[in-house]
Order: structure tokens, then C-alpha cells, then sequence
């Protein structure tokens, strides 16, 4: 199976071509591409469907399970539709379990995500201590939570948060800095862990450091382990822009790839 692999601020993704949408990738497969020591590696899996006239990004995250959108797999998507001559134009329309997104290509790329809408409190809790939080929609769910030092949390473990409010669970981002409009942050993923970098996850805090700000739009530095988003919110959309890259293409022995991954179950 041919495969690509690609990443934006450190957030990396396997990238599998199939247009005509024949593959059966299920959970396990995804998992074993995933697996950092006896498979691709990656936070999730990006998988080029065409669907109509246009591409349907199918993301999955690196545990096998189904997500609504992801913010820098659309970029890293973008970035491989131009890089293999699928896409020239600029706007450039992507396809996701959370509607339609359009990407602009400039110096980077940059996608429109949908407005972040704040809908409650709630808190995330650690090993160390319980933090208090905000709870966004921006097409998939995030829990946003202001701390005084990010370097501090320990993020090995999954944060645990309220299954009435995240029946499905959450991306818990913990920032510092939520009263300017330059913030760091760090993220636990649902169903991958801590990553360098969160695309939603930044729409996400900038909707809250804005508010924080008193106002709805305007743009928001994110600094993340694996680099630097900007946010812009402009009341139309949320814009995020950064870094995107594909770095390898190869083929992967399926057959090696399951033997691997039942071993190990």
C-alpha cells in the first residue's frame, strides 16, 4: 500500500491515497500504521478520497477511532493535493465528518474552520491537580483550560473530564497566557495522547483568549511544542495558519504491518 507521510507544527499524520475509496481501513490497520515503533508513526491517518468533483478527508486518529475534523491534517491534506498536482487552485474545498472547510494557499497554508462556539464550563483533572475550563465546539469537541505554567503539567496521562458534558470525550488544551493575544499551549488529543500540535485545538484557544480579550474576532499567536499557529477569527470563520509539509513517500508491507501489530495484541 502507498502511503505518504507529512506533518504541520510537528502534528504528523500518515497520508494513504485511495481515490476511489476501496480500502478497508479499519481500526486495527490504522493503529498499526500509527505505531511509532513498528509501524509508519503518526498522530492519525489522512485518507484521499475523491468524492464528486472534489476530496474527502477521511480522518482517523492514531487509536483507530473516527474524528470530526482535524485542523492541521487538513493543511497537511491541502499540502499533499498541490504537491501531487490533484488541486492547483486557491480557494481549495475539503470535505470532512464536520461539513466543508476551504483552505487558502499563500506564503502558508491556511484553512477555514468553522466558528468556534463556547457552550459551557467544566474542568479537566490530572495527576496533579483539577483545572478549571471552557468547553468549544469548532466542529469537533475541546476543553480549554487556562494555567499559570504549561511546562509544568504532566500530560502522560489522559485528563479526566465530565462523560455527560464529552460523552465522546475531548481535546483538553491547557494554555498559558489567555489574556493576550499571544498564548502557549499544550494538548491532550483524544485517542492519541499528547501531540505537538492541535489545529482545532488553537481555533479553539484563540476563541477563548479573545473572549478573554472582549471581543469575538480578531488573531490570536499560538505557540505549541511543535511550532507556531495563527488564528484569526474573523466572524465568517476561523482561520488557521501554519507550517505544512510532506516529508516521504514509500509503500508499506501490509502483510508485515498486521503480523507486527498481532504480536503485540
Amino acid at each position: 500500500m502507498k502511503f505518504a507521510k507529512g506533518h504541520g507544527t510537528g502534528n504528523d499524520f500518515v497520508i494513504v491515497p485511495d481515490p476511489d475509496g476501496v480500502l478497508d481501513l479499519t481500526p486495527e490497520l490504522v493503529a498499526a500504521l500509527c505505531d511509532r515503533r513498528r509501524g509508519i508513526g503518526g498522530d492519525g491517518v489522512l485518507r484521499v478520497v475523491r468524492e464528486g468533483d472534489g476530496w474527502f478527508m477521511d480522518y482517523r486518529n492514531a487509536d483507530g477511532s473516527l474524528a470530526e475534523m482535524c485542523g492541521n491534517g487538513a493543511r497537511v491534506f491541502v499540502r499533499y493535493l498541490l504537491d501531487n498536482g490533484l488541486d492547483a487552485g486557491s480557494p481549495i474545498p475539503i470535505r470532512t465528518r464536520a461539513g466543508d472547510v476551504v483552505a487558502r494557499v499563500e506564503d502558508e497554508i491556511a484553512v477555514g474552520l468553522q466558528l468556534p462556539r463556547v457552550y459551557g464550563e467544566s474542568t479537566a483533572t490530572l495527576d496533579t491537580g483539577t483545572h478549571a475550563g471552557v468547553a468549544v465546539d469548532i466542529g469537533n469537541p475541546h476543553l480549554v483550560c487556562a494555567v499559570p505554567d504549561v511546562s509544568a503539567l504532566d500530560l502522560t496521562s489522559a485528563p479526566i473530564v465530565d462523560p455527560d458534558l464529552f460523552p465522546n470525550g475531548t481535546n483538553v488544551e491547557f494554555v498559558e497566557g489567555l489574556g493576550s493575544p499571544r498564548v502557549r499551549m499544550r494538548v491532550h488529543e483524544r485517542g492519541v495522547g499528547e501531540t505537538l500540535s492541535c489545529g482545532t485545538g488553537a481555533g479553539a484557544v484563540a476563541a477563548v483568549a479573545l473572549r478573554a480579550l472582549g471581543s469575538d474576532t480578531g488573531t490570536v499567536t499560538v505557540d505549541v511544542p511543535g511550532g507556531r499557529l495563527t488564528v484569526t477569527v474573523d466572524g465568517e470563520a476561523c482561520w488557521l495558519a501554519g507550517p505544512a509539509v510532506v516529508v516521504a513517500y514509500g509503500e508499506v508491507d501490509l502483510a508485515a504491518l498486521v503480523d507486527a501489530a498481532l504480536q503485540v495484541s
